[in-house]
């Protein structure tokens, strides 16, 4: 690393009388964040501040800069607040970047030839996407994925592209595969490293990555680089060439291969950079001219590091604006210098939770591995214990909701064994931390180093009772917004403390819940969800577009009162298609290889010859691997989903409908034969399990639903482990609710019994309605029945004796469903329009995906995919040895 010569404390005043000037070169997320400090320290006030920007726009966060292609404009994007420069008498240049520094007129000239004196120059200008120097690189078709520009211009190209590659497969890489992939093009990712986010997972979390990333439809080469970029006559990319000699047809190359920092502006002006790039600064970030600092990806920190991540560049925004500050005699005197940052990060990437922290990959002495891995489930957790105890680091993949309060943790002993930590707090032995368990020394907010005890003086000493007060308070939560759920805890938690009312709005866009939510649709009649979020979201939600927590939810409650507010039932027009889960999108089941399946309503369990043969034709001829399911069906497994409509004609014509599989709703009523053929029977089971099953098919709730029926106390269709579960006796039937199997099982309770035909339907009627009605998002009837104030006995004075009057009016809401239920299939079928979403690629409506393959396995078909089995993860002891 290049050393630096001392210098003066503090930058060189202007002369007495003036006003000194400020140069930002750079209008970035840092940039952005060191101009929001000097306002917060009134340097604004006392100082010219001129801003030179090369992008046509001002600073928009780059972190979620792929939400645009989810519909999040440029605008929505933007950190800057309409009136911030003009507040603060901030001179922006747009699309006018520094081409020079003369540090001894100490001037800097833009690129229109603008030249404005300085007396501090802060250097802020980030870095360049690194493209390898392969062959080719610079053909039509090939791009890099760094702004805004970037990103229309890939949208445009791919208008007329099929295939995509990602060079890289780091953070960016991946949300650039992501992006392809929702443009509707098959992607492929090479990675030059043996894994994907070599620098923040181990081999173990890479596994599980690359595992559900392959589960997603796009192809992976690792360990492989790029060698040539092909192109035809015209110049354009037919084909990358891999080092291993293979080749990919693509019709469009993503460079996302790292970042080198932008330090050309300091070379070029004599300013020491680093032998691998990057402006040399101190502590303070200030070059070898005291006059000048370098801040974010552009600066060589002083521990002989580029950083890569936007909350180091934070910090680097503080320490010089609070050193700017107390040279002008408006700051405390006692700012803090850079000597470092934390890594640690937490990101969703393709929908994926990825974080790290710590030491992640156990590099300290005599550390050792507690892990737990889920392969089928895509689950990947390490924690890095050291020798005294002490939580060192951790990787997590697939399931990060422990980060939050680990990462606080670190250097540190748990208050719980490690190995508690890592398994399923549902899982016998597991354990969920909260925040009472951390100090108030721990830092929930990497971006800002915001800590527990920050958060709580928020809340005590400025009287802040919100999220958003909280957020506006001490800036915690917006940056890369990882920590929101621990703010959230924390304040909850000294609300509570001190008596106050606690917050329980659904999520950051609405303050109530879904409770709540689902009266005031059902009151006002409300059928979209524009109209709820403009009339009920939060202020600063308003005319915007929800968030992946509200709008299923709300398009859940849409859908069940659909009959009664007066709104389209049909999940997949208009509005309602951009509120829905995955799986509803194409009304089918995702699978690993990104084929669907198609599970077919067979009521009761109950089944004709000539219905079957059907089902096994189907299967036959669309190449289907079938699947009895526990629930008394079949499941067709493997097409593709421009199959999806063809498969469903086939069974609509012979009489069947869709099953629900892929929604929050009613999936099957189990039966035994009952009284019909068993001897032991005492009720006709089969009729009553297809009568329940036809009369609640299609309802959609907080979460799926699965009932059964047994002729008799033997007790063969397990009604007891479901959410309401029916049991002959010699006098009629029992009901039993709040059952469910799974990885937490729960016996159903017993509700009411000897009920004749007509009670039984009623109660049922009664109780799904009223759980619908007042369940949390995604809460089956197990939780709800624990955590509804008075449990089942409330449930069952409000059902069963009608305590509250509601009786009439769930029954009258459930009369409406069954009255208006409509088979999804069917209407889809009925519609060349809404047939028109079923393909693969929508910019090639008639191109199957040919990533989806299938090899032959007990005379069916499996997914052909890449298998990951390797060597055992090596788990290091206290003694240091390999187990």
């Amino acid at each position: 690393m290049t050393s630096m010569p001392p210098h003066p404390e503090a930058t060189p005043a202007a002369a007495p009388g003036t006003t000194p000037t400020l140069v930002l070169v750079g209008h970035g997320m840092v940039g952005q964040r060191f101009l929001e400090e000097l306002a917060g320290r009134g340097v604004t006030g006392r100082t010219r501040v001129v801003v030179l920007c090369e992008e046509p726009r001002p600073a928009y966060d780059r972190v979620q800069l792929t939400s645009y292609f989810a519909g999040r404009t440029p605008d929505d994007l933007s950190l800057v607040d309409p009136d911030f420069m003009a507040r603060h008498g901030i001179e922006l240049h747009l699309g006018d970047p520094a081409t020079a520094v003369d540090r001894t007129a100490r001037t800097v000239t833009a690129r229109s030839g603008l030249t404005v004196r300085y007396d501090t120059l802060v250097l802020a200008t980030g870095s360049y996407p690194f493209v390898p120097p392969v062959p080719g690189k610079d053909s039509a078709g090939c791009f890099v994925y760094r702004t805004i520009e970037d990103l229309l211009a890939i949208e445009e190209y791919a208008k007329n592209a099929r295939t995509g590659v990602v060079v890289g497969g780091g953070l960016l890489g991946l949300e650039a595969a992501g992006a392809l992939k929702g443009l509707g093009l098959r992607t492929h990712i090479v990675e030059f490293s043996p894994r994907l986010m070599a620098l923040q997972v181990d081999e173990g979390g890479g596994r599980a990555l690359r595992r559900t990333v392959e589960e997603m439809g796009l192809e992976v080469h690792t360990g492989v680089g790029g060698k040539e970029i092909v192109a035809d006559g015209a110049g354009a990319v037919t084909a990358m060439g891999l080092s291993d000699d293979s080749r990919i047809a693509t019709d469009l190359v993503v460079f996302s291969a790292g970042v080198r920092p932008r330090d050309q502006l300091a070379r070029d002006c004599g300013l020491p950079v680093g032998e691998r790039g990057g402006i040399v600064v101190d502590e303070r970030c200030r070059t070898a001219d005291p006059a000048v600092y370098a801040i974010g990806e552009c600066a060589l920190a002083a521990d002989g590091r580029v950083y890569g991540l936007v909350a180091p560049g934070y910090d680097m925004a503080r320490t010089v604006a609070g050193t700017l500050a107390d040279a002008l005699g408006a700051g405390t005197g006692a700012a803090e210098g850079f000597t470092g940052a934390d890594l640690s990060t937490k990101l969703k990437l393709l929908g994926v939770d990825v974080a790290s922290f710590g030491d992640a990959h156990g590099t300290a002495d005599g550390c050792l591995d507690v892990v737990y891995s889920d392969a089928r489930s895509g689950v990947y957790k390490k924690l890095v214990i050291g020798a005294a105890g002490e939580l060192l680091g951790g990787v997590l993949v697939g399931d990060a909701e422990a980060y939050g309060m680990l990462r606080p943790l670190t250097g540190s002993v748990p208050p719980v064994p490690p190995e508690q930590l890592v398994l399923p707090a549902a899982a016998e032995g597991g354990a969920a931390l909260g925040p009472s368990a951390l100090p108030d020394s721990a830092v929930l907010c990497n971006c800002h180093n915001v800590t527990k005890g920050t958060v709580r003086a928020a809340v005590t000493e400025h009287s802040c009772g919100t999220l958003p007060e909280i957020k506006k308070c001490t800036k915690a939560g917006t940056g890369c917004g990882s920590c929101v759920k621990s703010l959230t805890a924390v304040m909850n938690d000294e609300l509570a403390a001190n008596g106050a009312t606690i917050d329980t709005g659904l999520c950051g866009c609405f303050p109530h819940t879904r409770a709540e939510l689902y009266e005031i649709v059902r009151t006002l009649r409300l059928t979209t969800f524009a109209e709820l979020l403009d009339s009920h979201g939060r202020p600063e939600a308003r005319n915007g577009d929800g968030c992946e927590i509200c709008k299923p939810t709300v398009g859940s409650i849409i859908a069940s009162l659909a009959p009664s507010v007066g709104a389209d039932g049909y999940v997949l027009d208009g509005e309602q298609a951009a509120l829905q889960d995955t799986n509803d999108h194409f009304l089918a089941n995702l699978q690993r290889n990104g084929s669907y399946s198609i599970v077919p309503r067979i009521p009761g369990g109950e089944i004709t010859p000539d219905k079957l043969i059907v089902i096994g034709e189907v299967a036959r001829d669309f190449g289907l691997y079938t699947k009895i399911t526990g629930g008394q069906r079949i499941d067709l497994f493997g097409a593709r989903v421009d199959q999806l409509p063809q498969v469903w004609a086939r069974l609509v014509d012979a009489g069947f409908e869709s099953g629900h599989a892929y929604g929050k709703a009613l999936r099957t009523v189990k039966s035994c034969v009952g009284q019909t053929w068993c001897r032991y029977g005492v009720q006709d089971s089969v009729r009553m399990a297809i009568e329940l099953e036809l009369r609640y098919r299609g309802l959609r709730s907080p979460h799926k639903l699965k009932s059964a029926v047994s002729g008799c106390a033997r007790e063969c269709a397990e009604a007891r482990g479901k959410d309401f579960g029916v049991i002959a006796t010699s006098n009629g039937w029992n009901l039993y609710v709040g059952g469910n199997g799974g990885a937490d099982p729960r016996h159903a309770d017993l509700l009411a019994q000897d009920l004749s035909d007509a009670e039984l339907i009623r109660l049922i009627d009664r109780f799904l309605m009223f759980y619908i009605r007042t369940a949390d998002r995604l809460e089956r009837t197990s939780a709800w029945l624990e955590r509804i104030e008075g449990g089942l006995d409330h449930v069952r004075d409000v059902v069963v004796h009608d305590s509250l009057g509601l009786c009439d009016e769930l029954e009258a809401l459930m009369a409406a469903h069954v009255t208006h239920y409509r088979d999804e299939w069917a209407e889809t079928l009925a519609d060349p329009e809404r047939l028109a979403r079923f393909v693969s690629f929508v910019n090639a409506p008639d191109a199957p995906d040919p990533s989806v393959r299938f090899v032959p396995e007990r005379d069916q078909v499996k997914p052909d995919l890449t298998l990951l089995a390797g060597p055992t993860l090596p788990v290091r002891t206290l003694e240091g040895t390999s187990v």
